[in-house]
């Protein structure tokens, strides 16, 4: 199984649908893919109710999109975050940079 992305506009807002696996050797397809939209501005949302993998090499993709995105002044999300995804960002303490919105909702600040 390989990543896979839905990319779709709503009321300003740009979700990012990510299913499959997000590790070393598809990190790019996602970073490729919102980087670029990033840089419109704005508030993107990358949903990870399909997310069924991630590893370092995903979660420092994330990190990398989340720098950009506060530099750049736009508002970075994340949704739907399954358990081990959750436990790979707090074993890291990554999690902390994190402000929690709601029970499935990650938001960066």
């Amino acid at each position: 199984m390989t990543l896979d992305l839905r990319i779709r506009e709503d009321s300003g807002c740009i979700l990012v649908d990510c299913s499959g696996r997000l590790v070393a050797g598809v990190t790019d397809v996602l970073y490729n893919e919102v980087k670029p939209l990033i840089t419109r501005g704005g508030h993107i949302v990358l949903d990870l109710t399909n997310l069924v993998q991630m590893d370092s090499m995903g979660l420092g993709t994330v990190m990398r999109l989340y720098v950009s995105a506060k530099s750049s002044g736009c508002e970075l999300e994340l949704y739907n975050l399954s358990r081990r995804v959750r436990e790979l960002f707090g074993i890291t303490g990554l999690l902390s940079v994190f402000e929690t919105c709601g029970e499935h909702r990650i938001r960066m600040p």
